[in-house]
């Protein structure tokens, strides 16, 4: 089966995608993560970034693996060609907050490894098969990033 393609960059579907991704937010920090806090049975997070350009300080929902004390998110921006600006912003400042449910975290972010991706690939597709079709869209290879707790993020590892 043929998987269609995202809609394109310029698509009236992103602003429209921007405007329930902001009062997704505003619910979920509201009813910390009540209302807003699960996918299909999948647990999401609120990420926040500062703009790598604009130093503007952004949030996004994304479903999120819980991993031992670290929680994974994916890059896939529906498997468009382009990387979504929240990873290139945590590549300039991998430091960030995250909010999971009530609780906040400072966290630090890092691309996963190649065995890390390997082992995580199968348990994120089977959260949420969309992944697979994602990456079937695509010829980037979508990032898997991993959110250690910053306490531990002194581990020797660089960010992403």
């Amino acid at each position: 089966m043929k998987v269609p393609p995202p809609p394109q960059a310029d698509s009236p579907v992103w602003r429209l995608f921007g405007g329930l991704t902001s009062a997704h937010v505003r619910i979920y920090r509201l009813t910390s993560g009540r209302i807003g806090g699960r996918m299909m049975g999948s647990r999401i997070l609120l990420l926040d970034h500062v703009g790598r350009k604009s130093g503007k300080k952004r949030t996004h929902p994304l479903l999120c693996l819980p991993d031992g004390a670290d929680l994974v998110i994916v890059a896939s921006k529906g498997g468009v060609e382009t990387h979504p600006a929240w990873w290139h912003n945590l590549r300039a400042n991998p430091e960030t907050t995250v909010q999971f449910g009530s609780e906040h975290r400072r966290v630090r972010a890092r691309e996963a490894t190649p065995q890390e991706r390997e082992r995580l690939w199968p348990r994120l597709v089977e959260m949420y098969p969309s992944y697979a079709d994602y990456q079937a869209r695509t010829d980037r290879l979508i990032p898997v990033v991993i959110l250690e707790p910053a306490a531990s993020s002194d581990r020797g590892r660089s960010g992403i």
